[in-house]
Parts: C-alpha cells; structure tokens; sequence
C-alpha cells in the first residue's frame, strides 16, 4: 500500500465509528471472529482499545492484521483503522 492510498483511506476513517472494541482480554479467537465478520459487510474498520487493556495497540494492530489478512492503515493513540478490499464487490477504489 502506498503512501497515497494510506492518506486517502485515513481520510475515509476519519468519520466512521469504532466497530470493535478490545477490552481486558485482549486479542482472542472470538475477538479476531468478530473482526472478519465486520470486514463481510465494511472494507474499512476502526477499533478501540479501552484502557482496561495493557497490551500495546501496535502489536494489537499487527496480530490482527496477520490473523486476519488486512491492511493496518494507523494506529492513533488507541484507536486501529485496519483495511481488507472486497474482492467481489469493491466499494472503496483506492488512488494509484
């Protein structure tokens, strides 16, 4: 991903909502289910991690993106934007 697109997608984020939040338990199986169901109906999604949780929002962005093979766009404080394109129906058409 570019730094182009990245820019263009961080705009995008700036005025959805947290679909997810990530509490005390951190990433776990039914935390990275919920997260691929979001990415059935959003191409884009924004967490949060909440302040019970001790774990690093960095390494929470990379676990998740590798488990569920996305994009992390940024990492804001607590805040993660991740980016999966739909293959069969793109509603985002990223700047080249």
């Amino acid at each position: 991903m570019t730094s182009k697109q990245r820019s263009y997608l961080k705009g995008l984020a700036m005025n959805i909502d947290p679909i997810v939040q990530i509490g005390k338990g951190g990433v776990t199986p039914e935390l990275i289910e919920a997260t691929a169901e979001c990415f059935h109906t959003h191409e884009l999604i924004k967490l949060t991690v909440l302040k019970n949780c001790m774990d690093d929002p960095r390494a929470i962005a990379e676990t998740i993106k590798e488990r569920t093979r996305s994009e992390v766009v940024q990492v804001i404080g607590r805040k993660i934007v991740l980016y999966k394109p739909d293959k069969k129906n793109p509603g985002i058409i990223l700047p080249k």
